[in-house]
């Protein structure tokens, strides 16, 4: 039997979950609402990749490139340091105005930089964090699943394992990009609610291939100074966390108008 080789995350907790890491070559989609902690995993993934001397690329769509750097900073991850000395080149979307830059928001010059980078970076095992995946087919939604294949059979050949972030419509709870995880080879769900008027945050491996992984929600917390924190299993519901709380009560209130029709006994 073929022993997987496994890339770290970059957190230990999750992991752990996760049998060791993430299989080599997968392409796994992060989901999850703005602000959940999908781009403090990819830091995470990324940062672990330029301790392991991997071959690291970075694609931003959401800010700029320094932003990304400076948020690094925060959680004790030099990225600015690894970019200068050639170790990981981060790849800005329209923000910038240098050779890592996208003019436009097109997946085939997305997959032509990012190759061209790796060439840049060497041979080797190479990680790519796409933050977010979600801005190549706003306008398009059709095309997602499209495009995802397209991406994730071209770079697999590059040695890449992937990690990128779909977000979730705010009003809709949906996803835009629901294409990309009809082909990824794993699932990471972010969620977030709001409990006693305290914001909490949770993750949720809803598929890893290849992975007998943990099936429980955990709550988690990011903390300055070191990233993402994995807590403790919740003893919430995932349809609980899904579902908006307004959605929640009517549901509850149904439960309790059913069980006051049932007599005793019944």
């Amino acid at each position: 039997m073929s022993v997987i080789e496994r890339l770290s995350t970059g957190v230990r907790r999750l992991d752990e979950m996760l049998s060791g890491g993430i299989p080599k070559g997968f392409f796994v989609a992060i989901a999850g609402e703005p602000g959940t902690g999908k781009t403090v995993l990819g830091l995470h993934f990324s940062w672990q990749g330029v301790k392991e001397g991997d071959r690291v690329i970075y694609v931003t769509t959401e800010e700029s490139r320094e932003s990304v750097i400076k948020q690094a900073s925060q959680f004790g991850m030099d990225f600015e340091s690894a970019v200068s000395e050639g170790k990981a080149i981060v790849i800005d979307a329209l923000m910038g105005s240098d050779r890592w830059t996208l003019t436009s928001l097109d997946p085939e010059q997305l997959v032509q930089k990012v190759i061209e980078a790796k060439k840049i970076l060497g041979y080797g095992r190479a990680r790519l964090v796409v933050d977010s995946m979600s801005a190549f087919w706003l306008d398009r939604p059709a095309m997602a699943r499209k495009y995802s294949y397209y991406m994730k059979k071209v770079l697999y050949k590059w040695d890449f394992t992937v990690l990128a972030t779909t977000q979730y419509a705010i009003t809709t709870a949906s996803a835009f990009g629901f294409g990309l995880e009809h082909i990824a080879d794993g699932i990471i769900r972010f969620r977030r609610a709001v409990r006693n008027g305290v914001l909490k945050r949770y993750l949720l491996i809803e598929k890893m291939r290849q992975t007998p992984h943990d099936l429980r929600m955990y709550e988690i917390k990011i903390v300055d100074g070191k990233g993402l924190v994995i807590l403790r299993p919740t003893s919430e519901r995932v349809e609980d966390i899904a579902l908006p709380r307004s959605v929640t009560r009517r549901i509850i209130k149904a439960k309790k108008r059913a069980e006051e029709e049932i007599p005793d006994g019944g």
